[in-house]
């Protein structure tokens, strides 16, 4: 009866260290990222980064979702459907924010307007903005999205004419723009640069030719204003992780092959898109760029009804340090 009752306290004390051996490691954190125009090389730190196993590093996996452009992306970080949204217009942020929905700057995404650009059917009598008329239809990709900033500055800046139309992405913009239901379209590097090379489309405006937005942040990362506070560690940790996969994709030629792999395209091609329209230090993080100029556009630009207040700026921008 004794050696039993040994036994059986033998066998008490290894079942809880059994169990403690079979716990699982510490879970890691689990985020949905809304990303517009997702292909895009500027919006690669998420994707790429997470294939590269950067954000696992960091505890983190990201659920990582495309839309049509800003558009939707806003409204799915405002109905907290996405924790965080990437390339979403600085300008159709604030109005958001100033309407009261639940959405702050997590970080700037893009700085200057140079990697957009608009274009014709080679064999289109338009050379110029000069030569739009009220009737020329003119792509955007979705409302609040630093291309419909853009479109809204060729026409109040530069005095163009048109008919801003929301087209969603490249893709679908190419689409339209070669079977005649829009007559100019618009895209982002590396979409396009072959079709340009190949003679179908014409450039014929830049984002860069409007004056105000050149040295500007114009496209953010979002976060959910809940997500912010209940995921706090986490998204800090995702920006630690963001921020070295920006350094990587620019410092590992690993990077533009996994990512010609994805979008099927040259890597010469891709590294000639990076050096003319994305240089690294549009991808900065850390300061949002004329910020007072960004405010005075949105309101000349008609996206907010008067300026930000320095406290409303204050509550709208959360820009974490870089944490070594």
């Amino acid at each position: 009866m004794t050696n039993f009752r040994l036994m059986a306290a033998a066998v008490g004390l290894a079942l809880p260290l059994v169990a403690a051996g079979l716990q699982p490691a510490a879970a890691e954190d689990h985020l949905k990222v809304a990303i517009g125009q997702i292909n895009n090389w500027e919006n690669q730190a998420p994707t790429l980064g997470q294939d590269a196993g950067i954000f696992k590093k960091h505890g983190i996996v990201l659920d990582n979702v495309g839309t049509q452009g800003a558009g939707e992306t806003i409204q799915a970080v405002i109905s907290g459907s996405a924790d965080i949204g990437a390339g979403v217009g600085a300008a159709g942020v604030m109005r958001a924010f100033s309407k009261g929905a639940p959405v702050r700057i997590l970080a700037p995404a893009f700085t200057g307007t140079g990697d957009l650009y608009w274009y014709v059917k080679s064999d289109s009598k338009i050379k110029s903005i000069k030569d739009w008329t009220p009737d020329t239809t003119v792509a955007y990709s979705t409302n609040g999205s630093s291309s419909n900033n853009i479109v809204v500055a060729f026409m109040n800046e530069l005095h163009g004419k048109g008919k801003p139309t929301a087209t969603g992405g490249p893709a679908a913009t190419l689409t339209a723009a070669m079977s005649g239901q829009v007559e100019v379209g618009w895209a982002a590097p590396p979409f396009g640069l072959k079709e340009v090379k190949e003679g179908k489309i014409r450039i014929v405006a830049r984002g860069s030719d409007v004056p105000s937005l050149r040295g500007q942040t114009v496209r953010t990362l979002i976060v959910n204003a809940n997500a912010w506070k209940t995921k706090h560690d986490a998204i800090l940790r995702f920006m630690d992780a963001y921020r070295e996969a920006i350094d990587w994709m620019y410092s590992d030629p690993k990077a533009v092959e996994m990512y010609s792999k994805k979008v099927h395209q040259p890597i010469e091609l891709l590294k000639e898109s990076m050096e003319k329209f994305q240089p690294k230090e549009t991808v900065q993080t850390t300061e949002f760029k004329d910020l007072d100029g960004a405010v005075k556009d949105a309101v000349k630009l008609k996206f907010l009804d008067k300026p930000l207040t320095e406290a409303q700026l204050k509550e709208l921008i959360v820009t974490p340090p870089v944490r070594k």
